[in-house]
C-alpha cells in the first residue's frame, strides 16, 4: 500500500507575494436624503449622477443623488454650487429641485448609440440613457449625466428613474397632483406644521390677510370700499346651483331680482351672468359678461341688463360695451407668441442670433400683444374716468381676456390695487373666483390643447406699468416674478383649478375616498399662495417691497407727536419743477408724442369707430392733458405705448441665461442704493420717535422686523460699494439652471474676434 501523501509541489513562483485581490469600493457618498413635505414620498432614486453646469467643460459638474418624488425632482449633493455667491431660496424647493408641474419636456439621450427620446407617460425606454435633459416651463434647462452609473443593474435603475419622472410629471387625473396628498396628510394630522406655520387659508405670511372672496362678507366689504350703493351681493349661485364657473357670491345691480337672474342665466354661455368688478367714484361701473347664446332672446336680455347697469349709475349714464374677442388677440395667438419668445430666449444661442435678435423678438408679437392689452385697457379707463359711463366687458365665455382687461383697468384706476394686499385681492377676485381656468391654461396635466400664458401676459403688463411708474407700486418686479413661479408649484389651490366649483367637487370626492371628515367645510382647504411664509423667510419676503414706493401718507414728527402728511398732486409737481416741460412725465415733447406710432390717440380700436368725431377728439384731449401733467401716484396712471417704452421683462425671461447677465449691474444696483437710503430714512424716523418719547408704530416687533428693506443701511451691506453677489438676474442665479456655452457668460473676445455685428454696422453705413 502506498502512503496517502500529497505530491510535493515542484512549481516555484518568481512573483512577489500579493495580498488577496479585492474589488475597489465605489466612492462613498454621505447619507444624502431629500427633505420631504407631508404627503410626499420618494418614488425612485439613483446615486452617482452628475449635474452639468456648463456645456463646454465638466470641471464645474456636481456629483450627487437624483431623487424623484410625487412632488418634485431633487438633486442632492454636498458639493457647493460653483461661481455662485448668492442663491434665492424657496422653502418648499431645494437649491437643485424642480417641481413636477414646472416640467415641460423630458428628453433622454444615449451618446454611444446616438439616440434620444422624448418621454411621455406610460412609455418604455429601449436604451440605457447616458443623459437626462429637463426642459422647464420657466425657461430653465437642467441636465444630468449617467455615464458613471456602473454595472447593468444600475443602468436599469436609471431607466426606472427617467420613466418615473415622466410618469409623475404628467398625471392622468387632477386628484393625482401633489396638493391632494399634501392636504390629506394635513387633515389626518392637523398638528403637523410646514416651515413652522399652519398651512392653509389666505394669510399673507405674517402681514395683512388677503380676502379670498369665498364669502358674502368679502364681497360686501368691497362694495362698501368702492361706495357702490346701487349694487348688491347676490347669493343665487350658492351651492353652485346656477353656474359651475361662477363664484357662489358675486355682485349684481340692485334692480335685478334673483328670479330675473335665474331666468336669464340659461341664455348666457356657461350660464355666466353679468358680474360687477369695480366702481368709480363718479358712479360708473366696470362689469364683465359672457355672450348670450339664445339669439331669439339676445336683444331683450341685453337691453334688460344694460338698463339695470344704467339705473345703478347716479346720473343714469349710458353703458359702453367692449367686445374683447374682436379687439384683442385670442388665447391661441398669445400661446403662439409665447412659444416664439421662448424659442428665442432658450433654444437659440445668443452668439448665433445676435444680428437678428431684435427682429426675431418683434416677429414673435409678444410685445405687440402686451401693447394691445395696455392700449385697450387705457381706452376703457377713458370711458370710465372721463366720460363717466359704465363699461361692460363682453367675451364669448367671459373668463379669459376679461380677467386680464378688468384687472389692468383696476390697476390703472385704483391705487389700492397697486399695493401688495390690494394686488393679491385683485387676482383672487378677478382671476381665481371669476373662474379663470388655471388648470387648462397652465396645462398642469400636460394634456390640454387650451394652454395659454394669459396670466403671464397680465403680469407682464403690470410690470410695464411698474417700470414706467416705480413710485406708484408697493411691490417689486421680484414679487411679480416669484408670483409667476408659484403658478408652477402644485401645492397651492389658488392656481390649481378651473373654477371654485371644481375645487369643491374634486376635493370632496377625494375626501370621501380617503375617509376625511369635512364637517361644515365645502371641500378641502388647500394652502393659498398668499401664505408666503410657506415659501419664504421673513428676510426674503422683504424682496417683495419696492423701496421707491410712496405710500398714501408719510409719518413725521412735529412738536413731539407723530403726524401724517398726505402727498397730493401739488407735492409731486413741485418735485418736477426743475425739469424742462418737454421731459415732464417721461414725454419728450408734445410734438413727439402726437405722431408716435401705436399711441393711445392715433390708432383707435374698432370699438371706437362708431363714436362721433367729438368723442374721438375728447379721447385725444384726455390723453394729451393727462400726459402733459405730473403724475398723481395715488390717482390714475396711464401707460406709455411707444416702441421704446414697451420693454422685454428681462428678469423673468433672461434670468437663467448666463450670456445675458450683468455682474454688479442691472436695475438691482439702483434697487440696492435706494433700499439703503429708504432704510436710513426709516431708522431716522424711529430715532426721532424714540427721542420724542412717542411709542413705536409697530409694537412687539424687533428692529429687524420693523425694516421693510432687504438691504439695510445699518447691516452688512452698509457700504458705498455694490455687493459682489449682485447681478441683473438677482435674486435668481443662472448657474446650473441653463446649460449654455459657458457659465461665465459670453467672453468679450467672442465679439472682438468674430464681430459680425461690426461688419453689419459698416455695411449699413455704406448703404446710407
Amino acid at each position: 500500500m502506498f502512503p496517502l501523501k500529497p505530491p510535493k509541489a515542484t512549481f516555484k513562483s518568481y512573483l512577489l507575494p500579493q495580498t488577496e485581490d479585492k474589488i475597489a469600493p465605489e466612492p462613498r457618498l454621505k447619507k444624502l436624503e431629500p427633505v420631504l413635505l407631508p404627503g410626499e414620498i420618494v418614488v425612485n432614486e439613483v446615486n452617482f449622477v452628475r449635474k452639468c453646469i456648463a456645456t463646454n467643460t465638466s470641471q464645474y459638474d456636481l456629483w450627487g443623488k437624483l431623487v424623484c418624488s410625487n412632488f418634485k425632482i431633487s438633486f442632492i449633493t454636498d458639493d457647493p454650487l460653483p461661481l455662485q455667491k448668492f442663491h434665492y431660496r424657496n422653502l418648499l424647493l431645494g437649491e437643485h429641485d424642480v417641481a413636477l408641474t414646472c416640467i415641460e419636456q423630458i428628453v433622454t439621450v444615449n451618446d454611444t448609440k446616438r439616440k434620444q427620446k422624448v418621454l411621455g407617460p406610460n412609455q418604455k425606454l429601449k436604451f440605457n440613457p447616458t443623459e437626462l435633459i429637463i426642459y422647464c416651463k420657466d425657461f430653465r434647462i437642467v441636465r444630468f449625466r449617467f455615464d458613471e452609473a456602473g454595472p447593468e443593474s444600475a443602468k436599469k435603475v436609471l431607466q426606472q428613474v427617467c420613466l418615473a419622472i415622466a410618469h409623475y410629471s404628467q398625471p392622468a387625473d387632477l386628484q393625482l397632483l401633489f396638493a391632494f396628498e399634501y392636504v390629506s396628510k394635513k387633515y389626518h394630522n392637523p398638528a403637523k406644521k410646514v416651515n413652522g406655520i399652519d398651512p392653509g387659508g389666505g394669510g399673507g405670511g405674517g402681514g395683512q390677510l388677503t380676502p379670498l372672496f369665498e364669502t358674502y362678507s368679502d364681497w360686501d366689504r368691497e362694495i362698501k370700499r368702492r361706495g357702490a350703493s346701487e349694487w348688491r351681493v347676490c347669493s343665487v349661485n350658492e351651492g353652485y346651483m346656477i353656474s359651475t364657473c361662477l363664484p357662489e357670491y358675486f355682485v349684481v345691480p340692485s334692480s335685478l331680482a334673483d328670479q330675473d337672474l335665474k331666468q336669464y342665466s340659461y341664455s348666457f354661455t356657461g350660464r355666466r351672468m353679468p358680474m360687477w368688478c369695480w366702481n368709480h367714484s363718479n358712479g360708473s361701473a366696470l362689469v364683465r359678461m359672457a355672450s348670450i347664446k339664445d339669439q331669439l332672446q339676445q336683444r331683450k336680455i341685453d337691453q334688460r341688463i344694460c338698463n339695470a347697469v344704467t339705473r345703478s349709475h347716479p346720473q343714469r349714464s349710458d353703458v359702453y360695451k367692449s367686445d374683447l374677442d374682436k379687439s384683442l388677440p385670442n388665447i391661441q395667438e398669445i400661446q403662439a407668441a409665447f412659444l416664439k419668445l421662448k424659442q428665442l430666449c432658450v433654444n437659440e444661442p445668443f452668439e448665433e442670433t445676435e444680428e437678428k435678435w431684435l427682429s426675431s423678438l418683434d416677429n414673435s408679437h409678444w410685445l405687440e400683444y402686451v401693447r394691445l392689452f395696455l392700449k385697450h385697457s387705457a381706452e376703457l379707463v377713458y370711458m370710465l374716468d372721463c366720460k363717466h359711463v359704465s363699461v361692460v366687458l363682453h367675451e364669448e365665455e367671459g373668463r379669459d381676456l376679461s380677467c386680464c382687461v378688468a384687472s389692468l383697468i383696476q390697476v390703472m384706476l385704483d391705487p389700492y390695487f397697486r399695493t401688495i394686499a390690494g394686488f393679491q385681492s385683485l387676482i383672487q377676485k378677478e382671476w381665481v373666483m371669476a373662474g379663470y381656468p388655471f388648470l387648462d391654461r397652465c396645462n398642469h396635466l400636460k394634456k390640454s390643447d387650451k394652454e395659454s400664458p394669459l396670466f403671464l401676459m397680465f403680469l407682464d403688463c403690470v410690470w410695464q406699468l411698474l417700470e414706467q411708474y416705480p413710485s406708484a407700486f408697493e411691490f417689486s418686479e421680484a414679487y411679480l416674478t416669484i408670483l409667476y413661479d408659484s403658478t408652477r408649484i402644485s401645492l397651492f389651490g389658488t392656481f390649481l383649478f378651473n373654477s371654485p366649483h371644481q375645487r369643491v367637487k374634486q376635493s370632496t370626492e377625494f375626501a370621501i375616498s380617503k375617509n376625511i371628515q369635512l364637517g361644515d367645510e365645502k371641500g378641502l382647504r388647500f394652502p393659498s399662495v398668499w401664505d408666503w411664509s410657506l415659501q419664504h423667510t421673513v428676510r426674503d419676503r422683504m424682496l417683495f417691497h419696492n423701496p421707491l414706493y410712496i405710500g398714501k401718507s408719510a409719518p413725521g414728527v412735529h412738536n413731539g407727536a407723530v403726524k401724517y402728511f398726505k402727498r397730493s398732486k401739488k407735492n409731486y409737481s413741485s418735485t418736477l419743477r426743475g425739469l424742462p416741460p418737454s421731459l415732464k412725465n417721461g414725454i419728450i415733447s408734445e410734438q413727439d408724442f402726437l405722431p408716435r406710432r401705436n399711441s393711445l390717440i392715433l390708432k383707435l380700436k374698432p370699438d371706437f369707430l362708431h363714436h362721433t368725431d367729438t368723442t374721438t377728439n375728447g379721447m385725444e384731449q384726455y390723453f394729451r392733458e393727462w400726459f402733459s401733467k405730473p403724475v398723481d401716484l395715488h390717482g390714475v396712471i396711464l401707460p406709455h405705448l411707444s416702441g421704446a417704452q414697451i420693454k422685454l421683462w428681462k428678469l423673468c425671461y433672461f434670468r437663467w441665461i448666463p450670456e445675458a447677465q450683468i455682474n454688479s449691474g442691472g436695475f438691482i444696483t439702483a434697487f440696492h442704493k435706494i433700499s439703503l437710503l429708504a432704510d436710513e430714512v426709516d431708522v431716522l424716523n424711529r430715532c426721532l420717535r424714540q427721542h420724542s418719547g412717542t411709542p413705536p408704530l409697530l409694537t412687539n416687533t424687533s428692529e429687524l422686523d420693523q425694516s421693510r428693506m432687504y438691504f439695510r443701511a445699518n447691516g452688512l451691506n452698509d457700504s458705498s460699494t455694490t455687493p459682489d453677489f449682485l447681478s441683473s438676474s438677482f435674486p435668481f442665479s443662472p448657474v446650473g439652471n441653463l446649460c449654455r456655452r459657458s457659465i461665465l457668460g459670453t467672453p468679450l473676445s467672442k465679439f472682438l474676434s468674430g464681430a459680425k455685428i461690426w461688419l453689419s454696422t459698416e455695411t449699413l453705413a455704406n448703404e446710407d
